[in-house]
């Protein structure tokens, strides 16, 4: 089988073009920036003629592109989506409903959710890791003590959100609303309340005040838009920011990332990292690697915990509902509900090394055996097989 490729700047596209040649599938990449994912008729075009040339069987992307599904419709040629963030607004888009879209979601909830609006052809797939390319960069690395620590976290802190430059601007009833409503979210380990909090009469009054750009053909609406582009990033902000402040009052912490730390006097601002050849580094040589998932993704694993796991890391997460699926709480990893908790089991494993190590060991196993790239895009395939109407290799 011969892919087309539209390559944007998802982390795991090496990954995943790895896993097709390893199922013995040529692909063909193709890169351009887009200032609308919705619609281009130059690039529209483009796509079309190489599809033509190269002799592609499917079009493939990591999240969605409406306007390649326009492409698909036209040459007849089905396309394969992979999701890595939720929501995916871009998805909110009258071409989900095309019969040569074929989704395949990381979180469950978002998969409901469209299966639910009629979306036929969507499967949940939870998101992988390459644990061969990073043993052997572990296995070839000869300074990875430089990346050792206590307790690190690796990820933006979200500080340049848009809530705080709005925020002055909202009337005095929205302001404590929202406040109160990031407070609450930030009380909820594994679900998301944000979206129901938006009433008809806060979206009323926030409509004059807050400007939602549609594209044409797009049925995302202003609770959806608010909810996780808005109110999501502030509680990611708030999350973060307390839970190192706090840990930072009894414990090393290193942070790692391109955002502003200034105000985190007690952490040790460790830089950004490079996600190939320093984050599995960091992940390997660190006692306790953090997880903060934002609320936006409402069930599902995001890409950091199957990194940690990958590189046999010690991972301490905030609980989400599709962890059991996969992994056992306190013996493939460790989750936290509260940030009280977090403080007290970062204590209780940098004292028990041997119960940490163990349980980084396990993690390890599993997604070795379990949660390849590999078992992955082979997974996909073979339900696209299932599910096509015509005879691909």
């Amino acid at each position: 089988m011969r892919i087309l490729i539209y390559k944007w700047k998802a982390y795991n596209y090496a990954d995943v073009c790895e896993a097709f040649s390893a199922l013995g599938h040529e692909y063909v990449i193709v890169e351009r920036h887009l200032d609308c994912y919705d619609e281009d008729r130059a690039f529209e075009q483009e796509l079309c003629g190489m599809i033509q040339k190269e002799g592609c069987d499917i079009v493939f992307t990591m999240n969605y592109f409406a306007l390649i599904t326009a492409v698909c419709d036209r040459m007849g040629v089905p396309y394969l989506v992979w999701t890595c963030d939720s929501p995916l607004i871009s998805m909110y888009h009258e071409n989900v409903f095309s019969p040569y879209n074929y989704f395949f979601t990381f979180d469950k909830t978002n998969y409901l959710e469209f299966k639910g609006m009629g979306v036929k052809q969507i499967w949940h797939l939870p998101l992988a890791v390459n644990t061969g390319r990073i043993a052997y960069l572990l296995g070839h690395c000869e300074d990875l003590a430089a990346y050792e620590n206590d307790i690190a976290f690796v990820g933006s802190l979200y500080e340049r959100n848009s809530y705080d430059k709005m925020r002055p601007e909202l009337s005095g009833y929205l302001q404590g609303y929202f406040d109160a409503a990031v407070w609450a979210q930030q009380c909820i380990s594994g679900g998301n309340i944000l979206e129901e909090m938006l009433s008809v009469n806060v979206l009323e009054e926030l409509q004059g005040q807050f400007k939602l750009e549609k594209s044409r053909g797009s049925f995302s609406d202003l609770g959806l838009i608010f909810s996780t582009t808005v109110l999501g990033f502030k509680v990611a902000q708030q999350q973060r920011m307390r839970s190192l402040i706090e840990l930072s009052k009894r414990y090393p912490v290193t942070l790692y990332s391109n955002s502003d730390a200034r105000e985190l006097i007690r952490v040790r601002y460790g830089g950004s990292l490079d996600y190939w050849s320093e984050m599995p580094k960091v992940f390997a040589a660190t006692k306790i690697n953090l997880n903060f998932t934002i609320p936006n993704i409402k069930s599902g694993l995001p890409l950091r915990i199957w990194d940690v796991l990958g590189c046999g890391g010690f991972l301490m997460t905030n609980f989400q509902a599709e962890i059991p699926c996969y992994f056992k709480n306190k013996e493939d990893l460790v989750c936290f509900e509260s940030v009280e908790e977090l403080v007290e089991l970062c204590g209780y494993y940098l004292r028990h090394e041997q119960e940490r190590r163990q349980i980084a060991e396990n993690g390890h196993k599993k997604v070795c055996a379990l949660h390849t790239y590999v078992k992955r895009v082979e997974e996909m395939l073979e339900v696209f097989r299932e599910n096509c109407p015509c005879q691909i290799g």
